[in-house]
């Protein structure tokens, strides 16, 4: 989508206030925050991003007016639930290289031969591409997100995380593998108008 399209359907909705999405900070999910307040074009102040535990928390905080519109992963595996919510409207989508992936672990860190990895479910498909072939086996663990998954790492729950550059960066971490991005879709919401939520 272009950027002349995007700001053109952004126009005929709610104006960017505050953006809601999952955190903390480090997130790939920050990071698309960002971007869609740069293709919002808005000429104010940068509205501010507000990070929650949970995309649902999100959804919350944008059904309860603290935030205008809402960030989520297409590769979440829960997304359907925010276009089934009829509160819930979806203002665009927007296609966006997440920052890079990688295997970290605690800076001068040993890594076991078979270690237990931190990851958010949604990227853990590429630990196979990226971990190095002399781990044969190794156990992954469910984060809430990439940068929970690296102080996972940091509280010495996991040996490592696969997590993004600024979420290792953040919490210490240096990468053990090469470094990839994910090219993803990201579905932006605001809240339904009243007509639309009665229907």
């Amino acid at each position: 989508m272009t950027l002349l399209s995007f700001t053109a359907l952004l126009r005929d909705s709610e104006r960017v206030s505050a953006v809601g999405t999952l955190g903390p900070h480090g997130t790939s999910s920050e990071a698309a925050a960002r971007h869609f307040i740069r293709l919002s074009g808005s000429d104010s102040a940068q509205p501010p991003i507000q990070l929650f535990g949970t995309y649902e928390e999100a959804g919350a905080a944008l059904r309860d007016g603290q935030v205008t519109h809402l960030i989520v992963a297409n590769a979440y595996s829960a997304v359907n639930q925010f276009y089934m919510d009829c509160e819930l409207a979806l203002a665009n989508v927007f296609v966006m290289d997440t920052p890079l992936y990688g295997i970290a672990v605690q800076r001068n860190g040993t890594v076991p031969d078979s270690p237990t990895i931190a990851t958010h479910p949604a990227p853990e498909p590429i630990i196979g591409q990226l971990l190095s072939s002399s781990h044969t086996t190794y156990k992954v663990i469910h984060s809430a997100s990439t940068s929970a998954a690296a102080q996972a790492v940091t509280d010495g729950i996991a040996d490592l995380a696969l997590t993004t550059v600024p979420s290792a960066e953040l919490h210490g971490l240096e990468f053990i593998s090469d470094t990839r991005p994910i090219l993803m879709v990201w579905s932006v919401f605001t809240r339904a108008e009243p007509t639309a939520r009665a229907a």
